[in-house]
């Protein structure tokens, strides 16, 4: 399952975001996945993190952002997406490395596949 984001620019991506004050990273994953596809997930095992240079809008400027990745299973969808712009969306593996308009996540997904969800 991937987000698509509406705008600055039409994208599919992991669900993801920042760590809020007082939250643990495993809490925002829950969090960040539930504003952005509207589902809570399950077993959350994380695979690792990068480091990317993005231009954030909301800031006007560039930023450096550490991104970690995980992998969970989407149990229950709880209603629509609580964040404007955002859409879940179902596609195979194969579609989604096509599709994931960020290297990183691509690089993570196409790693998980070729060593297992062990």
């Amino acid at each position: 399952m991937l987000t698509h984001q509406s705008a600055p620019v039409p994208e599919f991506q992991l669900p993801g975001g920042g760590i809020d004050r007082g939250e643990s990273a495993a809490q925002a994953l829950h969090r960040e996945v539930f504003e952005e596809t509207g589902w809570a997930i399950a077993r959350p095992r994380y695979l690792g993190a990068y480091r990317r240079f993005t231009f954030m809008p909301e800031y006007d400027r560039w930023a450096e952002k550490i991104c970690t990745i995980w992998h969970a299973r989407p149990v229950l969808r709880r209603g629509p997406p609580r964040e404007s712009g955002h859409t879940a969306v179902w596609m195979s593996p194969e579609a989604a490395l096509e599709n994931l308009a960020n290297a990183g996540d691509s690089c993570f997904l196409r790693d998980f596949l070729r060593h297992g969800a062990a």
